[in-house]
Protein backbone atom coordinates (compact mmCIF):
# COMPACT_ATOMS: atom_id res chain seq x y z
CA UNK A 1 0.00 0.00 0.00
CA UNK A 2 1.48 3.50 -1.19
CA UNK A 3 2.11 6.21 1.38
CA UNK A 4 1.23 9.74 0.85
CA UNK A 5 2.47 12.74 1.97
CA UNK A 6 0.31 15.75 2.38
CA UNK A 7 0.85 19.26 4.51
CA UNK A 8 -2.44 20.01 6.33
CA UNK A 9 -3.30 23.01 8.41
CA UNK A 10 -4.90 22.83 11.71
CA UNK A 11 -8.69 24.79 12.26
CA UNK A 12 -9.39 27.15 15.15
CA UNK A 13 -13.05 28.22 13.48
CA UNK A 14 -16.03 25.20 13.33
CA UNK A 15 -19.23 25.50 12.54
CA UNK A 16 -21.13 25.39 9.04
CA UNK A 17 -20.17 28.55 7.99
CA UNK A 18 -16.56 28.53 9.00
CA UNK A 19 -16.65 24.19 7.01
CA UNK A 20 -18.06 27.11 3.75
CA UNK A 21 -14.71 29.35 4.27
CA UNK A 22 -12.92 26.16 4.26
CA UNK A 23 -13.75 25.15 1.27
CA UNK A 24 -14.05 28.16 -0.42
CA UNK A 25 -10.05 28.44 0.05
CA UNK A 26 -9.69 24.74 -1.85
CA UNK A 27 -9.68 22.98 1.47
CA UNK A 28 -11.43 19.85 3.43
CA UNK A 29 -12.65 20.09 6.88
CA UNK A 30 -10.84 16.59 8.40
CA UNK A 31 -11.31 15.36 12.31
CA UNK A 32 -8.01 13.27 12.93
CA UNK A 33 -8.87 11.10 16.41
CA UNK A 34 -7.44 7.75 17.83
CA UNK A 35 -5.20 6.58 20.47
CA UNK A 36 -7.55 8.14 23.09
CA UNK A 37 -6.12 11.32 21.74
CA UNK A 38 -7.90 14.34 21.63
CA UNK A 39 -9.37 15.35 17.97
CA UNK A 40 -7.45 17.56 15.83
CA UNK A 41 -9.38 19.50 13.55
CA UNK A 42 -7.59 20.62 10.56
CA UNK A 43 -7.65 21.48 6.86
CA UNK A 44 -6.58 18.86 3.77
CA UNK A 45 -5.60 20.59 0.47
CA UNK A 46 -8.54 18.77 -1.78
CA UNK A 47 -6.69 18.07 -4.60
CA UNK A 48 -3.89 16.33 -3.36
CA UNK A 49 -6.62 14.31 -1.10
CA UNK A 50 -9.01 13.45 -3.92
CA UNK A 51 -5.78 12.49 -6.22
CA UNK A 52 -3.97 10.52 -3.00
CA UNK A 53 -7.85 8.19 -2.91
CA UNK A 54 -8.40 8.32 -6.27
CA UNK A 55 -4.78 6.95 -7.60
CA UNK A 56 -4.18 5.05 -4.36
CA UNK A 57 -7.52 3.92 -2.90
CA UNK A 58 -9.04 4.75 0.56
CA UNK A 59 -6.67 2.70 2.36
CA UNK A 60 -3.77 4.88 1.27
CA UNK A 61 -1.68 5.62 4.44
CA UNK A 62 -1.48 9.73 4.99
CA UNK A 63 1.82 11.08 6.36
CA UNK A 64 -0.16 14.72 7.70
CA UNK A 65 2.79 16.71 8.14
CA UNK A 66 0.86 19.47 10.91
CA UNK A 67 2.15 22.97 10.47
CA UNK A 68 3.76 23.79 14.28
CA UNK A 69 3.49 20.37 15.02
CA UNK A 70 4.99 16.82 14.39
CA UNK A 71 3.87 14.47 11.51
CA UNK A 72 0.82 11.67 12.11
CA UNK A 73 -0.03 8.91 10.24
CA UNK A 74 -3.63 8.25 9.20
CA UNK A 75 -6.03 6.14 7.50
CA UNK A 76 -9.36 7.77 5.56
CA UNK A 77 -12.25 6.43 7.91
CA UNK A 78 -15.43 8.12 6.48
CA UNK A 79 -15.27 10.49 3.32
CA UNK A 80 -18.89 12.82 3.35
CA UNK A 81 -19.67 14.13 -0.49
CA UNK A 82 -22.50 16.40 -1.43
CA UNK A 83 -24.96 14.30 -2.23
CA UNK A 84 -25.49 16.47 -5.49
CA UNK A 85 -22.83 18.52 -6.45
CA UNK A 86 -20.42 15.60 -5.45
CA UNK A 87 -17.42 17.55 -3.73
CA UNK A 88 -16.13 16.31 -0.80
CA UNK A 89 -17.61 17.85 2.39
CA UNK A 90 -15.72 16.59 5.21
CA UNK A 91 -13.41 13.57 6.00
CA UNK A 92 -12.44 11.13 9.45
CA UNK A 93 -8.99 10.60 9.98
CA UNK A 94 -7.92 7.43 11.45
CA UNK A 95 -4.80 8.12 13.30
CA UNK A 96 -2.01 4.76 13.16
CA UNK A 97 0.79 4.12 13.83
CA UNK A 98 4.13 1.64 12.53
CA UNK A 99 3.84 -1.69 13.52
CA UNK A 100 0.17 -1.26 14.09
CA UNK A 101 -2.75 -3.77 13.01
CA UNK A 102 -6.04 -2.06 11.83
CA UNK A 103 -9.04 -3.61 10.47
CA UNK A 104 -10.16 -2.31 6.81
CA UNK A 105 -12.12 -3.39 3.86
CA UNK A 106 -10.19 -4.28 0.48
CA UNK A 107 -11.85 -4.34 -2.75
CA UNK A 108 -12.08 -7.81 -4.62
CA UNK A 109 -11.11 -8.04 -7.89
CA UNK A 110 -11.90 -11.37 -10.45
CA UNK A 111 -9.11 -11.83 -12.75
CA UNK A 112 -9.09 -14.51 -15.80
CA UNK A 113 -11.69 -16.08 -18.22
CA UNK A 114 -13.96 -19.20 -16.77
CA UNK A 115 -14.52 -22.30 -18.94
CA UNK A 116 -16.98 -21.59 -22.53
CA UNK A 117 -20.81 -21.26 -21.52
CA UNK A 118 -20.25 -20.23 -18.57
CA UNK A 119 -21.58 -17.30 -16.45
CA UNK A 120 -19.81 -15.26 -13.04
CA UNK A 121 -21.40 -13.79 -10.20
CA UNK A 122 -19.55 -11.87 -8.36
CA UNK A 123 -21.28 -12.14 -4.87
CA UNK A 124 -18.49 -10.11 -2.82
CA UNK A 125 -17.06 -6.90 -3.95
CA UNK A 126 -15.04 -6.02 -0.60
CA UNK A 127 -13.61 -8.48 1.99
CA UNK A 128 -12.92 -7.46 5.53
CA UNK A 129 -8.94 -8.00 6.79
CA UNK A 130 -6.97 -7.25 9.08
CA UNK A 131 -3.42 -6.16 8.35
CA UNK A 132 -0.06 -4.07 9.30
CA UNK A 133 -1.12 -0.32 8.85
CA UNK A 134 1.70 0.34 6.63
CA UNK A 135 1.54 -2.89 4.49
CA UNK A 136 -2.35 -3.20 3.72
CA UNK A 137 -2.96 -4.80 0.40
CA UNK A 138 -4.15 -2.58 -2.55
CA UNK A 139 -6.69 -5.56 -3.66
CA UNK A 140 -7.86 -9.20 -2.90
CA UNK A 141 -7.14 -10.90 -6.63
CA UNK A 142 -9.98 -13.66 -7.44
CA UNK A 143 -8.80 -16.26 -10.00
CA UNK A 144 -11.69 -17.57 -11.92
CA UNK A 145 -9.85 -19.18 -15.29
CA UNK A 146 -11.39 -21.98 -16.52
CA UNK A 147 -13.60 -22.41 -13.69
CA UNK A 148 -16.42 -24.53 -14.81
CA UNK A 149 -19.97 -24.39 -14.35
CA UNK A 150 -20.84 -25.16 -10.22
CA UNK A 151 -17.07 -24.18 -9.13
CA UNK A 152 -17.78 -21.39 -5.93
CA UNK A 153 -15.32 -19.28 -3.94
CA UNK A 154 -15.94 -18.36 -0.26
CA UNK A 155 -13.92 -16.07 1.89
CA UNK A 156 -12.07 -19.04 2.71
CA UNK A 157 -10.46 -19.96 -0.02
CA UNK A 158 -9.03 -16.15 -0.67
CA UNK A 159 -5.57 -15.99 -1.12
CA UNK A 160 -4.27 -13.35 1.14
CA UNK A 161 -0.93 -12.17 2.00
CA UNK A 162 2.31 -12.88 4.45
CA UNK A 163 0.37 -11.50 7.91
CA UNK A 164 -2.67 -10.69 6.65
CA UNK A 165 -6.02 -12.40 8.29
CA UNK A 166 -8.98 -12.76 7.14
CA UNK A 167 -11.65 -10.83 9.29
CA UNK A 168 -15.06 -11.37 6.60
CA UNK A 169 -16.84 -15.00 7.03
CA UNK A 170 -15.14 -17.70 5.92
CA UNK A 171 -18.45 -19.01 4.67
CA UNK A 172 -19.55 -15.76 3.07
CA UNK A 173 -19.39 -16.66 -0.81
CA UNK A 174 -17.43 -14.38 -3.49
CA UNK A 175 -18.03 -15.75 -6.33
CA UNK A 176 -20.21 -17.90 -8.08
CA UNK A 177 -19.57 -20.03 -11.40
CA UNK A 178 -22.92 -21.38 -13.67
CA UNK A 179 -23.84 -22.42 -16.55
CA UNK A 180 -24.98 -20.00 -19.03
CA UNK A 181 -28.21 -19.58 -20.30
CA UNK A 182 -29.00 -20.32 -23.62
CA UNK A 183 -30.40 -18.41 -26.52
CA UNK A 184 -33.47 -20.65 -26.60
CA UNK A 185 -33.94 -20.32 -22.48
CA UNK A 186 -33.50 -16.39 -22.82
CA UNK A 187 -36.71 -16.44 -25.88
CA UNK A 188 -38.71 -19.00 -23.90
CA UNK A 189 -38.77 -16.68 -20.97
CA UNK A 190 -39.35 -13.73 -22.90
CA UNK A 191 -42.45 -15.92 -24.43
CA UNK A 192 -43.21 -16.57 -20.98
CA UNK A 193 -43.78 -13.05 -19.82
CA UNK A 194 -45.58 -12.03 -22.87
CA UNK A 195 -48.13 -14.44 -22.33
CA UNK A 196 -48.84 -13.26 -19.05
CA UNK A 197 -49.02 -9.82 -20.07
CA UNK A 198 -51.58 -11.40 -22.57
CA UNK A 199 -53.59 -13.49 -19.96
CA UNK A 200 -53.92 -9.89 -17.56
CA UNK A 201 -55.50 -8.47 -20.35
CA UNK A 202 -57.75 -10.71 -20.95
CA UNK A 203 -58.88 -11.16 -17.33
CA UNK A 204 -59.88 -7.22 -17.68
CA UNK A 205 -61.91 -7.61 -20.47
CA UNK A 206 -63.49 -10.21 -19.39
CA UNK A 207 -64.32 -7.74 -16.04
CA UNK A 208 -65.53 -5.29 -18.31
CA UNK A 209 -67.84 -7.17 -19.98
CA UNK A 210 -69.25 -8.46 -17.20
CA UNK A 211 -69.74 -5.37 -15.40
Amino acid sequence: MSEVRLTVEPRTEFGKGAARRTRRAGKIPAVLYGHGSDPKHLSLPVVEFARAIRENGRNTVLTLDVAGSSSELALTKTITAHPVKNYIEHVDLLLVKRGEKVTVDVPVVLSGDPASGTLVTQDLNEVQLEADALNIPEQVEVSVDGAEAGTQIHASELSLPRGVTLQTGPEILVANVSEAPSESDMESDIDTEGAGVVEEASEDETAGEQA
